[in-house]
């Protein structure tokens, strides 16, 4: 209604930034004529502009005037520099960024080429501007890479990456755009607030910020906090114990049956019976499971809850003897991060895997909290709109949906819901039959490696290959090449949640990948050592980084050679001969068996891209990379053309996840840049969002429909109360998000109060002054204390005060 009359204001949005477009598209002309010392001379003339504001919304406003000229000169400086022109689509997304608001732009569009023009204009401020990724890879590549812009134009580029020394930052840092990641940034921040000295601090007062996958970081990631601590000891007898105990109460599913506990799946939460109490103290000897003395409570509480609310190949792993967390985002695992409050050790006990230490806590933020502090933020998502509410709440963001380059061609069916899950997994597995006949590509995209393999069994019997991309070990090992193929014909690809971010699944298949994975097969035996005990559980660093697309940081492979079906073609001689002259040429270099398996991940990594390198080795690499990719292409391309005509990639959905957020990027998997794809979602009313969320309405709805279990049950009323039930979950989650940045608040004054005191301190700032007014006012608190000016003097304490 209000749409009808006023118009969507989405589109008012981008129909007020067309006229700045067109100015940018009418300076292209003159700016194309200018060499590249004059293009260069810009900056420095931007620069002598900005210097003449006086304060902050001056500037803001000289920002404002120089935009359509400095965007053009980004445009002809990419062009130049990378071989790369952004599109009208970008530099509208350029111009919501620099507003401070998010720009959902679809897959396949160019964020990173966006975020270089925002980017270059409050850079030219000199407070510095912080590009924000997800891990050390992606940031590394895209300082390398789109960093060439900004040095080209003479602005300073720097890089901040896991394992760099305080002095390393600190230059970093003082650079005009700094690429890193959100941990790295929080961790810095909390490290720089314990430093003892000016000299240990390595940041600047926070300017202007880009996140990308802005959902990710500010969504997902804002009910984890980033924690610096140490280690304490605590008894891990009492985990075992507890593990123990916890196998032996029996859960109450109905208060007629009276047992020892409670679950509340929605609050994720188990609440104890006086019975389980009782039964509790009596398995244990004790008489109090308070007792401050001999505390049990929180124990046992923590064996249940991993007993009955964390499941295995589902929450978690165990891999190489250790629990290692599944992000239920992603479905990939997260080395280096553990569950706080000891429940980490529980789960520890539960498996049988040795317990690790405690921790202590000693500083600590939410992301919400702190990516607050910065003067003006900005990000960038496929995926945005429907936590639009919370992102304008929270962070004060706005979120403009920037069109694509060129139209959808997606269709996404009804979705079709079954009574039970047995009749659901059968339908899925007819439905990859019959398309699987078609020869068209398909993406079963579900929650948890458990039912990933629920699927697969179904397949087999259909005898139908298909690969399986879950946090399985073995499974991640080989992603570059599943995703490698997963958009040929005929290609059946099972994924969990990681069909999200990082997997771009190209029709007729990734020439790209194949290259890579064709130069691993001969360089790797080569190069690397023959064991990596660097590469633990998963293999990422200590912030639980993962690297895009498969290749790096979560592989530790033994094994280099792919299944034979990966390649489209043999190579011929001539290129087969280039490769072994580029890993003769690496052996001399660097030596037999002398990298480790991240460091040659690396180089072939960066030999597949354009970033600037000097080192000989890659330069090699890239040549044959070349070769490789053109002999590819030549066969994807015509895959490519048939797979189009057949309808593209056709994704199948198992379960609606608890965010239609998780379930539009798992959607935007097809159809990709203007290709033809399909998407259906499969549920049943056995699924965990209608049985947790879904309430009465649902059960009303199981009885009501006398049908065939392998009848689909396709009803309005249906569609409503799935819609229902993800915007219930939704709510409940951002209400626990709100919780957590409101009881952050408290903690976030004192914080920032305790902070500013300490940094003046650490500046030496007016010490003296500082420690008289400190003094001023304890003596004035003692006083208040003992002196009463409503009583005579002789009944004041002062004998207290001497």
């Amino acid at each position: 209604m209000l749409k009808a009359l006023f118009g969507d204001p989405n589109t008012r949005k981008i129909k007020k930034l067309q006229p700045i477009v067109a100015e940018i598209n009418l300076l292209e002309e003159d700016i194309q004529q200018l060499s590249d010392e004059k293009l260069r001379e810009k900056t420095v003339e931007f620069r002598e502009m900005l210097d003449k504001a006086n304060n902050d919304e001056e500037l803001e406003d000289i920002l404002e005037d120089i935009l359509p000229e400095a965007f053009a000169v980004v445009r002809e400086a990419g062009k130049r520099v990378l071989g790369m022109r952004h599109f009208d689509v970008q530099l509208l997304g350029g111009m919501v960024l620099h507003q401070g608001q998010i720009a959902e732009m679809k897959t396949g569009e160019g964020k990173t080429l966006v975020a270089t023009l925002p980017a270059y204009l409050n850079g030219l401020t000199g407070k510095g501007v912080h590009i924000v990724t997800v891990n050390d890879y992606l940031a590394r590549r895209d300082a390398e890479w789109m960093g060439q812009v900004h040095r080209f134009l003479g602005l300073t580029v720097g890089l901040i990456q896991s394992g760099m020394n305080p002095e390393e930052r600190k230059k970093n840092y003082a650079c005009d755009v700094t690429y890193t990641t959100n941990s790295e940034l929080g961790f810095d921040y909390l490290r720089d607030n314990m430093a003892t000295a000016m000299a240990e601090v390595v940041q600047r007062p926070p300017n202007y910020c880009i996140i990308d996958e802005v959902d990710s970081i500010l969504i997902d990631e804002a009910r984890t906090p980033l924690i610096i601590s140490g280690q304490v000891e605590r008894p891990t007898e009492k985990y075992l114990q507890a593990a123990e105990i916890a196998k032996k109460l029996e859960l109450q599913e109905n208060e007629e049956d009276p047992k020892d506990y409670e679950v509340d799946e929605k609050a994720r939460n188990v609440l104890m019976t006086d019975q389980g109490f009782e039964n509790a103290e009596q398995l244990l000897g004790v008489t109090d499971l308070y007792d401050q003395e001999n505390p049990w409570a929180h124990y046992i509480f923590n064996a249940i809850k991993a007993k009955e609310l964390f499941t295995k190949d589902v929450n978690y792993i165990v891999k190489n003897k250790e629990v290692v967390i599944v992000d239920e985002f992603t479905g990939r695992v997260l080395a280096g991060r553990r569950w706080s409050d000891g429940l980490h050790q529980a789960i520890e006990a539960k498996e049988g895997v040795p317990i690790q230490k405690e921790t202590q806590t000693l500083a600590t933020i939410t992301y919400q909290n702190f990516f607050l502090l910065y003067n003006k933020l900005s990000g960038m998502t496929g995926t945005a709109k429907t936590e639009e509410t919370e992102l304008e709440k929270v962070y004060n963001l706005q979120v403009t949906i920037v069109p694509t380059n060129r139209p959808p061609q997606r269709y996404d069916y009804a979705d079709v819901v079954y009574k039970n899950e047995i009749a659901k997994w059968k339908a899925v597995a007819a439905e990859v039959e019959e398309l699987h006949e078609q020869g068209r590509p398909i993406l079963v995209g579900t929650t948890s490696v458990e039912k990933s393999e629920v699927i697969s069994n179904l397949l087999q019997q259909s005898n139908i290959p298909h690969n399986i991309l879950n946090a399985r070990p073995e499974n991640v090992e080989r992603e570059s090449e599943i995703v490698a193929q997963a958009g040929r014909q005929q290609a059946v690809t099972i994924a969990t949640n990681m069909a999200g971010r990082g997997t771009d699944i190209i029709l007729g298949g990734n020439s790209d990948y194949m290259a890579r994975l064709k130069i691993r097969e001969y360089l790797m035996p080569q190069i690397v050592m023959p064991e990596d005990d660097n590469l633990m559980a998963g293999g990422t660093g200590g912030n639980g980084s993962r690297r895009p697309q498969g290749f790096g940081e979560d592989s530790k492979k033994k094994k280099w050679q792919p299944s034979a079906d990966i390649f489209p073609t043999q190579l011929s001689q001539e290129t087969e001969n280039l490769i072994k002259v580029a890993v003769k040429f690496a052996v001399t270099e660097y030596g037999q068996q002398s990298l480790s398996e991240l460091e040659a991940e690396e180089k072939i990594a960066i030999a597949s891209e354009n970033a600037p390198t000097d080192d000989p080795v890659i330069e090699k690499l890239r040549e044959v990379y070349k070769a490789i990719r053109e002999e590819y292409d030549a066969l994807t391309d015509k895959e490519q053309e048939e797979v189009v005509e057949k309808g593209g990639l056709h994704v199948i959905a198992t379960e609606r996840h608890e965010s239609r957020r998780i379930d539009n990027q798992l959607r935007g998997r097809a159809g990709r840049q203007g290709d033809p794809g399909s998407t259906k979602f499969f549920l049943s009313l056995e699924d965990n969002l209608l049985r947790i969320f879904g309430g009465d309405r649902v059960s009303g709805l199981m009885e009501a429909f006398r049908v065939e279990e392998d009848m689909p049950i396709e009803s309005k009323m249906l569609t409503r109360s799935l819609e229902g039930a993800q915007k219930k979950v939704e709510t409940f989650y951002y209400d626990t998000r709100k919780q957590v940045f409101e009881y952050d608040e408290v903690m976030n004054n004192q914080r920032r109060a305790i902070y500013a005191e300490r940094r003046r301190v650490l500046e030496g700032l007016d010490l003296k002054e500082q420690v008289l007014q400190y003094a001023e006012k304890t003596m004035d608190e003692i006083v208040d204390a003992y002196v009463n000016p409503e009583l005579p003097p002789e009944e004041w304490g002062c004998r207290k005060l001497s």
